[in-house]
């Protein structure tokens, strides 16, 4: 009864958090960040692009937006039109800008960003527990396998193939898990972990690094009984994340205590 038991829990957590993760549409930046259509002829008729930027300058002086291009623009979709929230990029196959984009998932067939990351987190979680448990329970049979107690040809068959599946399976969400676990706590999306977001100093791959615990509540949320279930409880609404240099800026102190524990945590090698 008891192996029936937490069968069925994992069970339904991991339909639950897959449903989620793939029927959660990705949002989208609200309208304010969409050019208005004066502005948009305005700036489809100008061929500087020293003007242009001007252009986008002004326009994203009224919005929130503290990340830049390579050359220190304003970031500006030509495709969806729109002025880029921190965080924010064009999806290719979603052909939609989506909030905190990590990176589209074709196990989900679903853009993850900052409407479902944490399911697509639970997910791996529940799916890597739900392996880990039928290699389990499959192992002692396995064993009986290799003992000669097995006289069945068929269950032979369904016991190797079934703890085969189940550890290739664990083993390879292991390694994505690990990952992504390792980018919550450094604040990160798969996108920034491969490339810095760039800010009006220059490029920083720490600039939305929290600390470890400020890091796991923005995408879980400050209610610790709700971070297990697959429910929405991830701080802000996806346009705005608190940054470091905002902090530093209102308490020096913590700037230097963080400076001093990537100096000696997070230092690259020569």
């Amino acid at each position: 009864v008891a192996y029936l038991t937490i069968f069925h829990i994992l069970f339904v957590l991991f339909v639950w958090t897959y449903w989620k993760s793939v029927f959660t549409r990705p949002v989208q930046p609200g309208k304010k960040y969409h050019m208005s259509y004066a502005d948009q002829e305005r700036y489809e008729n100008e061929e500087r692009p020293e003007v242009q930027r001007q252009i986008l300058a002004e326009i994203a002086r009224k919005l929130p937006v503290y990340t830049r291009t390579g050359n220190g623009g304003v970031r500006f979709c030509d495709r969806c039109q729109l002025i880029k929230p921190d965080r924010c990029h064009h999806c290719s196959v979603c052909a939609v800008c989506v909030l905190k984009m990590d990176h589209h998932c074709p196990w989900v067939n679903n853009c993850i960003g900052f409407s479902n990351y944490k399911f697509f987190l639970l997910f791996l979680a529940y799916s890597l527990l739900y392996c880990l448990y039928i290699a389990a329970t499959v192992f002692k049979y396995f064993i009986k396998y290799w003992t000669g107690e097995l006289t069945n040809g068929r269950s032979k068959f369904h016991v190797l193939f079934l703890l085969f599946v189940a550890v290739m399976f664990f083993v390879s969400l292991m390694f994505l898990f690990g990952y992504h676990c390792w980018l919550v706590s450094r604040n990160r999306s798969t996108l920034e972990a491969f490339s810095a977001p760039v800010f009006q100093n220059g490029p920083d791959k720490n600039g939305f690094n929290l600390g470890f615990v400020k890091n796991l509540q923005q995408v879980f949320g400050e209610e610790k009984k709700l971070w297990l279930l697959p429910i929405a409880s991830s701080q802000g609404d996806g346009h705005f994340f608190p940054m470091r240099a905002l902090c530093e800026a209102q308490n020096p102190l913590l700037a230097n205590e963080e400076q001093w524990e990537d100096d000696g945590i997070d230092q690259e090698p020569h």
